[in-house]
């Protein structure tokens, strides 16, 4: 609007270059009275103001509708956030009474055969049904080519699997010591009878151990799921158990489901809870353990609170880069040092006249 030099202390209000006259738009010049322009620059100072006022005060009028508006609309949004938060309540607790109703069939996964196929994989395997006195079948065996035998080894396998598919544990072990092997089936699994639980399998491990002979040392090895019964075991008859290996272990099942469902109350939902380091207490004999770095099923970190815990002999393999029970891949050195370190280790009473 003004076309001339800003004069210092003048508010920007444009002189021209002398300094005698204020030029306005539309030609008219007026002189260049310095109190006149301060005063033009207080009244182009206020007439913004008002003007600004004038924009605002719709505006401002507004304002008490909204309010009131808010205060018609707060009981709605109440209700609304109310019914959404009585939704997710309901949608949690119906997601925790599904975890409870079916937690067996999510920790579960036991493949099934008919007798014909069993024994057609099993003869394949090179392994024999082992029978409890009423001629039941409660798992495989494979008795040592080098008899008598030195002692006898006791396999409860992970989830998923079953007596045949641990024959490669049989194949390994035999190599480097001359052990019969037995491998526990589980209820419900393979061409089993039963249902799987943590009573069932404690209950069938505890009828397979009985049946071992008492001449030799025994030693358990358990993977995954099964270090929980092998650890079972070793609780529950710590005087006749020479030694244990514990592959992929964990220190109670409680511990593994809650990482693998952290909203949900596990503690409070899980019956199986199969909590390995209560039984460990009750037994001092040498304890191995396997940990894979790279375990999704049964974190390291589980495995280590459990040897971590453990105050008898013990000895840990890490293999870093390794899945779950990674151990099955792993050379006959592993099985030299296992056999090694229970041998060293093996209680004065266990050990037989040479």
């Amino acid at each position: 609007m003004f076309a001339a030099h800003p004069r210092p202390g003048s508010m920007n209000l444009p002189v021209t270059a002398d300094a005698r006259s204020v030029s306005l738009e539309g030609g008219c010049a007026l002189p260049a009275n310095p109190n006149r322009i301060e005063a033009e620059s207080f009244i182009l100072s206020m007439s913004a103001k008002i003007f600004s006022i004038r924009l605002a005060i719709p505006v401002l009028r507004s304002l008490p509708c909204m309010t009131q508006n808010d205060q018609r609309l707060a009981p709605t949004l109440r209700w609304r956030l109310f019914r959404t938060l009585l939704l997710l309540i309901s949608i949690y607790l119906t997601v925790c009474v599904v975890v409870t109703i079916l937690q067996r069939r999510l920790i579960y996964f036991p493949p099934i055969y008919t007798p014909g196929q069993a024994d057609q994989m099993a003869q394949a395997a090179r392994l024999e049904r082992w029978k409890n006195p009423a001629g039941e079948s409660i798992g495989m065996k494979r008795l040592s080519p080098r008899q008598p035998a030195e002692g006898g080894v006791l396999i409860t396998y992970g989830n998923a699997s079953d007596a045949i598919g641990c024959a490669h544990y049989a194949d390994a072990i035999q190599s480097i010591a001359a052990f019969d092997v037995f491998i526990l089936e589980y209820p419900g699994y393979a061409d089993r009878p039963g249902s799987p639980s943590q009573g069932s399998l404690f209950r069938a491990a505890d009828e397979a151990f009985q049946l071992l002979a008492t001449n030799g040392p025994v030693y358990l090895v358990g993977e995954s799921l099964g270090t929980g019964v092998a650890a079972h075991l070793a609780g529950t008859h710590p005087d006749r158990v020479a030694g244990v290996l514990l592959i992929s272990p964990f220190n109670r099942l409680t511990s593994v489901a809650q990482y693998h469902m952290p909203i949900l109350p596990v503690g409070l939902l899980l019956v199986d809870r199969f909590p390995s380091e209560d039984y460990l207490r009750s037994y001092h004999g040498p304890v191995g353990m396997a940990v894979d770095g790279h375990d999704r099923v049964v974190p390291e970190k589980f495995g280590r609170r459990l040897y971590d815990g453990y105050a008898g002999p013990k000895q840990l393999w890490e293999f870093p880069t390794g899945g779950h029970a990674a151990i099955a891949e792993q050379p006959e050195k592993f099985w030299k040092e296992v056999v090694g370190f229970w041998q060293t280790n093996l209680p004065p009473k266990m050990r037989q006249p040479r």
